[in-house]
């Protein structure tokens, strides 16, 4: 057993512990400092002794009964084929300027390039990090521009000691968001 924890871990070894830390800070284990640092160790771990290490204080993956976090949606199915219209040929795709495509298992990759939207489970919480500081930011800054208005003078830009800090730090959390997600659709296109 003990010969088993110093053979090398691969790159998929790393994904997994990689997502579990996520999941750990998404379940408010871990902050974003040691979340990051954490995933520094994650991603130099050369053995599986290194990756134990990195997550040895916190609980094993949750079964799907009991975990909080809700499992990623199915790919929609393929959508049918436009219609064309009367006098173009079938199939060339000349009525709504789209090229026609196929379904079936390699369709959603001739549609969704390499410069496809992100998906919307990564949408959606991008936009549960940033509603509360938008809602904030549009709480005070009406507040310190009638300040300004009223007094003729700047009075110091307050509302930035609040929304600058905190902006920064959901920037990181979405840039680490992206970052996870775009590493997890790397590996998935390995498969």
């Amino acid at each position: 057993m003990d010969g088993q924890r110093q053979l090398r871990a691969a790159d998929s070894d790393r994904e997994t512990t990689a997502e579990r830390l996520r999941v750990a800070l998404e379940e408010g284990r871990l902050g974003l400092h040691e979340y990051d640092e954490r995933l520094g160790r994650t991603y130099g771990a050369r053995t599986y002794a290194e990756l134990d290490e990195v997550v040895a204080d916190l609980p094993g993956p949750a079964t799907a009964e009991r975990s909080a976090v809700v499992p990623a949606a199915a790919a929609p199915p393929a959508a049918p084929a436009t219609p064309t219209a009367p006098g173009t040929p079938a199939g060339s795709g000349a009525s709504s300027g789209v090229p026609a495509t196929t379904s079936g298992p390699g369709a959603r990759d001739e549609v969704a390039g390499p410069e496809a939207p992100a998906e919307p489970e990564t949408r959606s919480r991008l936009l549960g990090l940033w509603m509360p500081w938008l809602r904030v930011a549009a709480l005070l800054l009406p507040i310190w521009l009638i300040g300004v208005i009223t007094t003729g003078h700047v009075a110091g830009g307050w509302p930035l000691w609040v929304l600058g800090p905190w902006g920064g730090l959901v920037l990181m959390q979405s840039v680490g968001l992206i970052g996870v997600d775009h590493g997890r659709k790397r590996s998935d296109r390995r498969r």
